[in-house]
């Protein structure tokens, strides 16, 4: 990184690097949850929930790219095996085992739901410290919070096709 870009950073480079791993370990670990599970979902509107889940995941792989980018950016080295992904993340790998679309757009929920306090909590840290993480993790949390919107919508409308198929 350049001399200068570390020095207005206004907190402990080494605990940022932490965070910024800890996120990145975050989106990659969503990334292969969303993939894999528009691949084995099953149930009533799986072509419209795997459209999203496909989304997503682009979405949750760019913002590994961008993470990525910062680490290297402050002189760090993103998190680098599967292993240390599931160690760093705060938030839990939740394997598609059940297949079933309400229980994928449920343990999705979860994740995005941990993603928004993470990236909310990334900002917090960076808040007038470090204007380039904390725009970075801003940009993340907009999608994040979006994609939550979409799966809760998605549930919901789950919800009232399984509802109305009882009457």
């Amino acid at each position: 990184m350049g001399t200068r870009g570390r020095e207005i950073i206004g907190m402990n480079v080494e605990e940022l690097l932490a965070r910024l791993n800890r996120a990145y370990a975050s989106e990659w670990l969503a990334y292969y949850q969303y993939w894999l599970g528009a691949k084995v979902i099953k149930g009533p509107m799986k072509d419209a929930v795997a459209a999203e889940l496909n989304l997503h995941a682009t979405e949750e792989l760019n913002h590994a790219g961008l993470l990525a980018g910062r680490i290297l950016q402050l002189g760090g080295v993103p998190v680098t095996s599967p292993e240390g992904w599931g160690k760093a993340s705060p938030c839990p790998y939740d394997a598609p085992e059940d297949p079933y679309v309400a229980v994928l757009l449920d343990q999705n929920l979860a994740g995005e739901r941990c993603a928004i306090t993470a990236y909310k909590a990334l900002m917090d840290a960076t808040e007038g410290k470090d204007m380039v993480t904390y725009n970075l993790a801003l940009t993340i949390l907009e999608q994040e919070v979006e994609h939550e919107e979409d799966l809760q919508n998605l549930r919901e409308d789950l919800d009232l096709m399984v509802e109305r198929g009882r009457r």
